[in-house]
């Protein structure tokens, strides 16, 4: 892409002139609640399915099997392909609806697809709220799961646009943290409404799903366009604009000629999704698809969608089971905070890699902890100081989870598309985390079922493959302006072979443009750009 930085060999890159402005840091705050409609699916779906009002009505099956017989294997009492389609028929509908998401967020911009996504969840929420049958529930659920796809299309790429290199991954995982705190407090929301008697309290959960999507909703009509995406639909004043403002200087000329120069560039790729596989961007296609896919396969969904299900599979009471899913929310929250002050300090590969160790542990702990007390026949109960343990060990890797995976597996992929491809990119992101999002909702009582305390450690064979593989091909990018991202694949061991010399950045003639006030000029300026060594 674009030139007009400098690179060094930690991956850090030279910033454009600018600081943190507080116009940055609200829009991003409002852009970010975006998240909030995610959490809260993820965090109310586990909860409803566990209340009996709910279960009676909707899945009696269900029901009456978890009822009938308290001997039976704990690890099958709530097998059921109906109740994991009515969590799981989100994500279908997410995965199908980023791919329009993304022609929605190139044409029109990053805030009206966040809009439609609101307002499409806003819907979906009253349907839900006000069900009578089955059918009814599950077409609520679609309409959620196409707000969703728009929102988690759009929020991310506006984030990384609009902040500053330095500053990029604190403000980005600021869509994790909302996507936490939906999750806190759905589950603090089923932990109240389980006690209302009727069917008051699961249609107060599902119906309160209106709420973050009305705050997305009316949140993005406030909010203004990125500078890319303003220059990308024929902008450009605008874009200077709306840059001058963003950064709080008037020495914008560097980083407004990179943005210019690479949206010239992405005005001749005329079918970004076929150029997308094209040899050139093999390394950022790879990690569209690794990432978000090995992101559910952390068994982050087996905690938080079915956190409630899971403790009360184990052998924990309604109110202790609900208890333990607020538990896990806060350590979910506040440790997605540690990765907010650290994400651009210490960088995305240290992160990445402290995490997934945490995680392979905790999940071999778990898993014999459950076998021990259950076996395969399932057969078996908790005593109080057992039960800590094991909700300990499930705090201590969710904690690992939210931050590393849980909020780099949203960043990272926003971060490193060129322009041209970045919309399709992302969607690429959306639509493979929804589709395996999907296969493991779909999945998880199944396996649960059949793998028993084996689940555990299958998930953590997997933590351990995605570990190894960040390892070797995640170069850092944390530092590096998102137009200048391509230096960082030159110059990786594995990835530089993909590129050929002409496929040195497009508009490379920018390289040497003056980055710093006319008064603060280094001694870099006009240097040749160097290659990264990560």
């Amino acid at each position: 892409m674009a030139g007009g930085g400098f690179v060094d060999s930690n991956g850090d890159g030279r910033d454009y002139p600018g600081k943190l402005t507080m116009f940055v840091f609200f829009t991003c705050v409002v852009a970010a609640t975006g998240g909030l409609i995610f959490g809260y699916d993820i965090g109310i779906s586990g909860g409803v399915t566990a209340m009996d009002t709910f279960l009676s009505r909707f899945f009696p099956t269900v029901y009456h099997q978890e009822k009938a017989d308290h001997s039976t294997n704990q690890y099958c009492k709530f097998d059921s392909l109906l109740l994991t389609t009515f969590t799981s028929s989100l994500y279908l509908a997410a995965l199908i609806a980023s791919f329009f998401a993304s022609t929605v967020t190139r044409v029109l911009g990053r805030k009206w697809s966040m809009l439609g996504g609101g307002i499409t969840f806003l819907i979906g929420a009253a349907l839900n709220g006000f069900a009578k049958d089955v059918a009814m529930l599950i077409a609520g659920r679609i309409l959620l799961g196409i707000g969703v796809g728009f929102a988690n299309q759009s929020v991310p790429v506006y984030l990384s646009e609009m902040a500053p290199a330095k500053y990029r991954g604190t403000l980005n995982i600021g869509f994790q943290l909302m996507i936490t705190i939906g999750i806190l407090a759905a589950n603090l929301i089923n932990y109240g409404t389980s006690k209302l008697k009727g069917s008051i309290g699961w249609r107060v959960s599902l119906g309160l799903a209106a709420v973050p999507a009305a705050i997305i909703a009316l949140g993005s009509l406030f909010l203004p366009d990125t500078p890319n995406s303003l220059i990308e639909r024929g902008h450009a004043e605008e874009a200077r604009t709306m840059l001058r403002r963003i950064r709080g200087t008037d020495y914008i000329h560097a980083e407004f000629e990179d943005i210019k120069a690479a949206s010239e560039e992405s005005k001749t790729v005329k079918h970004p999704w076929r150029n997308i596989i094209q040899r050139r961007y093999r390394p950022q296609l790879v990690m569209s698809v690794f990432i978000p896919f090995f992101q559910q396969l952390t068994g982050i969904n087996v905690i938080m969608f079915y956190a409630p299900v899971l403790f009360k599979t184990i052998g924990f009471g309604n109110d202790a089971s609900l208890i333990s899913a607020v538990i896990t929310g806060l350590v979910n929250l506040f440790s997605t905070l540690v990765s907010i002050v650290t994400v651009d300090r210490l960088g995305r590969r240290k992160l990445f890699l402290q995490g997934g160790v945490q995680m392979i542990v905790c999940q071999i702990v778990v898993g014999t902890l459950i076998g021990v007390k259950f076996g395969t026949s399932g057969q078996g109960s908790l005593s109080g100081t057992y039960a800590f343990f094991v909700v300990a060990f499930i705090c201590i890797y969710v904690a690992g989870f939210a931050w590393s995976w849980g909020p780099l597996g949203w960043l990272v992929p926003s971060e490193i598309f060129p322009l041209e491809i970045r919309s399709a990119g992302q969607s690429i992101n959306v639509s493979v985390n929804m589709l395996f999002t999907f296969i493991i909702a779909q999945a998880f009582l199944a396996l649960l079922c059949r793998l028993k305390f084996g689940l555990f450690y299958f998930f953590g064979g997997w933590v351990l493959v995605m570990t190894t593989f960040i390892a070797l091909f995640l170069p850092e990018t944390k530092g590096v302006p998102i137009e200048e991202m391509v230096l960082v694949w030159r110059g990786h061991w594995f990835w530089s072979r993909f590129f050929d010399e002409e496929d040195g950045g497009g508009a490379s003639s920018t390289v040497g443009v003056e980055m710093a006030k006319p008064s603060e000029a280094s001694s870099t300026v006009g240097v040749e750009m160097a290659k990264p060594s990560v």
